[in-house]
Parts: structure tokens; C-alpha cells; sequence
């Protein structure tokens, strides 16, 4: 079947219930306090999965310790021209240049404001592919959103919107944050970056988020670079690549923000983790949170409890009492 078209019906048997509700407890060890919350588990949903929150009450029940639904952008656009997801099954990874393709601030409003927060939602935000104005649309998102999130994920870093990723240059970043930290009663703000920043680009986000007060950073969105050894056919389709062969790029890059944020941001890790093993490496990176996409996308509700019981194995296995103590201990190395 067609990705797009699976992932639609996807949604709408999520929204139907039919994925059922996740059983029973986090085991303890799990629970981990970042951005002014207690998760019960660190694993969440990355934005892009629901998009306009049409099955966000169903997903916050399979055991997810928080999902982001996104990105909205102020208007609604239909995205760049069809075929524009691809799976690459061999590889465990999926290639999209869906560029933002959403229903509109006006739509998710309606959806959110509705909703029961059974766990923690994040909202990214994003920009409109015509007209847009980021010193104005950043912030008139987050003002709109702020009452209905727990955080805010403001998205400078998708390679399917011509001219974001810039957004991401100091001088750029600086500015958006700055106007977006005047808006009232705002929930805890991240920074969502791409995965093929310099060394040097990374440090001056990591610096300009630190000092102008954002809580913390996502890392990371996908790549426009295409690892060596991928077999898929599919593998030189234009967009951003996720996925299995992410995982080493992004986690390397998650401790170097680590080491350059000296505990001055959290972070959330997101980036091809498909197991137990996977997360505890994100979280030894820095990382207090992890999110999924693609092996959601591949496994289905069945992944959530079979990768929070390996990681509570593993944080125990590897002599920690409790998640937080294993946040970064790894990140020297992982670097």
C-alpha cells in the first residue's frame, strides 16, 4: 500500500480505538523529571506521526510517556506534489518530503482544546511554505498553543520547506527566540535542529538557545544525507531521511549538545531508536527524553511496551537506580 495512504488509515483506526490501551504500570525506574514534569517513561511520540491531533487522545493511551502532534503552521497547506514518502523497508528507515502538509492553526485549535492530557503533548510549530514571516508566525503560534501544551517545539530544521532550515543561523535563531520569549504564560520553549549542522553551527544554537532562555533542544529532525550502505531502491529519493540509519549520526551530535549545554538545557533525544538499547544510548548521550517515529511507523503499538520493559532491564543491568543517573554518562564517549 501506498505510505501516505497507510498512514492515513493508520490514524483513523487509532482514532477508532481499535489499537486498544496500553496495560498496567511504567516500572519506576522509568520516571524522569524534565521541562517542570514527572514522565512516567521517557518515550514519546516525535511530531509529524499526527500532525492535526486527529487520534492524539488514542495515542496518548498505547503508553507513551508524551507525544508532540505537528507541525502546524498558521495556514493550511497541502504540501509538496505526490509520490512524497518512501519507504526504504530494508534499510528500517522512510524517506518524506511531505513539506508540512497540515489542516491550519484554526483546525488543531479545535482539536486541542478538546483533548484530555493523559500525559504530556508538546506542539511544534512551523512555518507556511508562501508569505511566511517568522519574526511574526513564531510567536503567533506559540501564543495560540501555549495554553494547550505542556511544551513547545518551534521547528527551524525541516529540509521539505524552502529556506528554514537557515532559520537556524545564529543570527536568525536569536531573533525568533527573542521575539517568541515575549509572549505571555508560555510553556517551556525547545528548539528542534537538523542533524547536519557543523560543529560550529551546532555550538552557536546550542549558545544562542542557552542565552536567550529556551528550555531545551530536539535532536534531531532528519537528514538530507544519505549514510553509505543504504540497499532500498528508494534511497536517492529526494527529502529527509529517518530511520535506523539516523541513529549514530543524530546520537553523536545529541552529546556534543550535551557537553556544549552544561546543564543549562534538557534534551530530547529522537533519531532511529527501534529498542530498549537504543533509548539508554540517547539518554547515556544527554538526552532526558526519546522519541519515535519510523519504528512506530513499522511496529505499531506492539513496540511500547517491549522497548520500555528493555530499557528498565537495561538502565538496571547497566547499575542505575533510576533514569536520571544515566542522563549524559556516556556523552564524552558518544561524542
Amino acid at each position: 500500500m501506498d505510505p501516505e495512504r497507510a498512514h492515513r488509515l493508520a490514524l483513523l483506526g487509532l482514532r477508532l480505538g481499535l489499537a486498544g490501551t496500553a496495560a498496567g504500570f511504567d516500572d519506576p525506574v522509568l520516571a524522569v523529571r524534565a521541562l517542570g514534569r514527572t514522565y512516567r517513561n521517557p518515550i514519546g511520540l516525535a511530531a509529524g506521526f499526527d500532525k492535526n491531533a486527529l487520534a492524539a487522545q488514542a495515542l496518548m493511551r498505547l503508553g507513551f510517556g508524551f507525544i508532540e502532534i505537528g507541525t502546524v503552521t498558521p495556514l493550511p497547506q497541502p504540501g509538496n506534489p505526490r509520490p512524497r514518502m518512501f519507504r526504504l523497508e530494508q534499510d528500517q528507515a522512510v524517506i518524506n518530503r511531505l513539506g508540512f502538509n497540515n489542516a491550519g492553526l484554526a483546525a488543531l485549535l479545535a482539536r486541542i482544546s478538546r483533548l484530555r492530557r493523559d500525559v504530556p503533548v508538546g506542539v511544534n510549530i512551523g512555518l507556511n511554505k508562501e508569505g511566511a514571516q517568522p519574526g511574526r508566525d513564531y510567536p503567533l503560534l506559540a501564543a495560540a498553543v501555549a495554553r494547550y501544551a505542556d511544551y513547545i517545539a518551534i521547528n527551524v530544521s525541516s529540509p521539505n520547506t524552502p529556506g528554514l532550515r537557515a532559520l537556524q543561523d545564529q543570527t536568525h535563531l536569536r531573533r525568533i527566540l527573542t521575539a517568541v520569549s515575549q509572549v505571555p504564560n508560555l510553556p517551556p520553549v525547545l528548539v528542534k535542529l537538523a542533524p547536519d549542522l557543523s560543529e560550529h553551527e551546532l555550538a552557536a544554537a546550542v549558545e544562542s538557545c542557552a542565552e536567550i532562555g529556551a528550555a531545551g533542544l530536539i535532536i534531531s529532525n532528519t537528514t538530507t544525507t544519505r549514510p553509505a550502505g543504504l540497499r532500498s531502491s528508494h534511497a536517492r529519493e529526494a527529502g529527509g531521511l529517518s530511520g535506523a540509519p539516523l541513529f549514530a549520526r543524530s546520537t553523536a551530535m545529541l552529546a556534543r549538545a550535551f557537553l556544549l549545554a552544561k546543564g543549562r538545557l534538557t534534551l530530547v533525544g529522537c533519531g532511529g531508536v527501534f529498542t530498549g538499547a537504543d533509548a539508554l544510548k540517547k539518554i547515556e548521550a544527554g538526552a532526558s527524553l526519546v522519541q519515535l517515529y519510523t519504528a512506530f511507523a513499522y511496529r505499531g503499538p506492539a513496540l511500547l511496551p517491549r522497548l520500555t520493559g528493555e530499557l528498565a532491564a537495561g538502565l538496571r543491568a547497566h547499575g542505575y537506580d533510576a533514569l536520571q543517573e544515566a542522563i549524559g554518562a556516556r556523552a564524552v564517549r558518544l561524542a
